[in-house]
């Protein structure tokens, strides 16, 4: 029981454990600014995709009308849709301090997050198979670029959920781990509305 020491009684656990302390508050102020960087650059590699999209040699190569799956690509986006509210359910938790189902929540967010990663790379299996390759045409540059962009930040949120999950295992729920906690939601929640605007920009425009 030693190393559940930070754990904190229910009767003394803030309604918002996240921001109770200053280190908390500034972790929120200084990561919605971390967010906003990250929002110029994949604005950027929206606006390079849609001027690229259709820049392919005359003949033999794929559009994106061709090469598109709607029902993998739905398949993947629910995946997702679905890991951002786990998300939310282990933030619920946290924030009425049940460290376990917390836990139980972040797991389930980290195993729908990997589906979704698996079938990516299925997909771009298929796609090199295919022809369509980051050196075929700019679209496959532009195309390439930004969702493997997507995809590095999806590994980088699964790696960190994973790492929170082991650490809190041996330190418990306390403020300091709830901001971590906390930080990692938001950054999830970011990734998740990028591929929105991924799955209709580039797959659904792309059909149409």
């Amino acid at each position: 029981m030693a190393e559940m020491k930070y754990n904190v009684p229910n009767e003394q656990w803030p309604e918002h454990p996240e921001t109770a302390t200053q280190e908390g508050k500034n972790k929120f102020v200084g990561f919605w600014t971390f967010l906003g960087g990250e929002t110029v650059l994949f604005a950027s590699l929206f606006a390079t995709y849609l001027a690229l999209k259709d820049s392919v040699p005359s003949e033999g190569h794929l559009l994106a009308a061709d090469l598109f799956q709607l029902e993998l690509a739905f398949v993947m986006t629910m995946l997702l849709l679905t890991s951002s509210l786990t998300s939310v359910y282990a933030i619920y938790h946290m924030r009425n301090n049940n460290f376990t189902k917390m836990q139980l929540w972040l797991a389930i967010t980290v195993l729908l997050g990997a589906g979704f990663l698996a079938l990516e790379i299925y997909e771009f299996y298929e796609y090199v198979h295919l022809g369509h390759t980051f050196r075929s045409s700019a679209f496959g540059s532009a195309f390439y670029i930004l969702i493997g962009t997507h995809g590095f930040h999806v590994i980088i949120g699964l790696v960190w959920i994973t790492s929170l999950i082991i650490r809190n295992a041996t330190r418990g729920l306390s403020v300091y781990t709830a901001a971590k906690v906390n930080t990692a939601a938001l950054y999830w929640h970011f990734i998740d509305v990028v591929w929105v605007f991924i799955f209709t920009i580039v797959y659904l425009l792309g059909v149409l």
